[in-house]
Parts: C-alpha cells; structure tokens; sequence
C-alpha cells in the first residue's frame, strides 16, 4: 500500500513542511515590501506622464497650485492601485528577488 501512496502523491506533498526560520520570514516580508514600493513607484511615474499635458488653467483647473501637487496625488494614486492589486509588477518582482536570494 505505500507503494501505491508514494505514486499517488507527489514528493513535494509527502515530504513533511520545513518551518522558515524568523530571519527568512523577515527577508521575505521585506522583499514583498521592497517589490510593492517598487510597483508604486513605476506607476506614480506613468501616471505623471499620463497628467503631464493636461492644462491647469481655466475656470475649473486648479492652477499653479494643482501643478506643484500633482505628484503627490500621482503618488497617492499609485499607492492605492498597488494596494488593491496592482498590475501585476511586485508579484513578477517579489519572485525574481526571491530567487536572487535562494528563497524560492
């Protein structure tokens, strides 16, 4: 009968789950961290060259004010976009640093 088990399941699955140690399980919320920030910032950037021609004057434009903030707002932007899923930039990211580190 565990012949039939050892076909049955892979190794991968039978073999009994090592327990990360707390320096990798620090490295690996780092490295996710690192891999988010990385993806807010890629996306700040093309949302400021996606505002870059817009006018800011006119009767409902913000003005020399609305020009000097808007990366703060691009900033925010991206920030909540990475929060609520991205586009799929920090989980390309995280695995590739994952690997660069031996972790995955």
């Amino acid at each position: 009968m565990s012949d039939l088990t050892a076909l049955a399941v892979p190794p991968a699955l039978a073999e009994p789950a090592v327990a990360a140690t707390a320096a990798e399980l620090a490295k690996r919320g780092q490295i996710k961290q690192a891999s988010r920030d990385f993806e807010s910032s890629f996306l700040s950037v093309m949302m400021q060259q996606m505002f870059s021609g817009l006018k800011t004057d006119g009767p409902f434009g913000g003005g020399p004010g609305e020009e000097m903030f808007r990366s703060v707002m691009t900033d925010a932007m991206a920030k909540q976009m990475t929060r609520a899923g991205g586009i799929g930039v920090a989980p390309a990211v995280e695995r590739e640093m994952l690997k660069l580190q031996g972790l995955k």
